[in-house]
């Protein structure tokens, strides 16, 4: 049987009196496309960061790729443990945090070079066959304010998968794009799940990207997964009124 490579356990997160995330947990196997849906503020954000400590949990554990973290105190060892988790996961957020004096090449070869420390040749020829693959080969030498947000996320994909992560997390990454651009971006994550057999965990309000793609479905309510299923189970049979209401809400 095949050990998951995202282990969950327990997992609360609390902004001060308000609790977020109210016990999660969750195993994900190797390969898997994992969508967490559901309305603002239900902590399915809130719980992507968690995963790699962008945000501290507040009590509970996280384990991906052999690498165990529990919430604690931000001992040396811990952070250590942190920086290798974070290693194996790659994430790609609404906003494509790029840097602007850089261009997109040197955006995409800058993680691998500075925190893995690998030659550079290696990397450049990584980096321009990433950019081959969202389709970006003949931008590698312009700056991100001469691409579109589509362009703009995809070599936000590109660089993340530059460092080679086991696990990619996608927060809701095609919120901030025009209506015509998301296309754009869905397609390369379609490609990434299909070619490439990453494992993704995807926050999003694009249910025909979930149908078509997710293994899983995982509905957030009030700070707990509270159903998940396959897309066929979840769009022909959710048993929660809550989760029929936000489908019939969205689809």
């Amino acid at each position: 049987m095949t050990e998951p490579i995202i282990k969950v356990r327990d997992l609360h997160k609390s902004f001060g009196s308000l609790e977020v995330l109210k016990g999660i947990d969750i195993d994900i196997n190797p390969g898997e496309v994992v969508v967490l849906f559901g309305r603002s503020g239900s902590g399915k954000s809130t719980f992507l960061r968690c995963l790699n400590f962008l945000e501290e949990p507040t009590a509970g554990s996280v384990e991906i790729a052999g690498v165990d973290i529990a919430a604690g105190p931000p001992t040396r060892q811990r952070k250590s443990a942190i920086r290798a988790l974070r290693v194996n996961c790659g994430m790609v957020f609404q906003q494509f945090n790029l840097f602007p004096h850089m261009t997109v090449l040197d955006n995409v070869m800058e993680a691998p070079l500075r925190v893995k420390g690998e030659p550079a040749d290696a990397v450049r020829a990584r980096a321009l066959a990433l950019l081959d693959d969202v389709g970006l080969a003949d931008k590698a030498e312009e700056h991100p304010i001469r691409l579109s947000g589509g362009q703009q996320q995809r070599v936000a994909i590109a660089r993340a998968l530059a460092m080679q992560p086991q696990v990619m997390l996608f927060d809701e990454p095609t919120s901030a794009l025009d209506p015509e651009l998301i296309h754009e971006v869905l397609a390369v994550m379609k490609r990434l799940a299909q070619a490439h057999s990453t494992t993704m965990v995807v926050v999003t309000h694009e249910m025909g990207f979930a149908r078509e793609v997710a293994d899983r479905m995982c509905f957030f309510h009030e700070g707990v997964i509270f159903e998940q299923g396959t897309p066929e189970v979840m769009f022909a049979g959710a048993q929660q009124p809550e989760t029929r209401r936000f489908l019939d809400a969205v689809i």
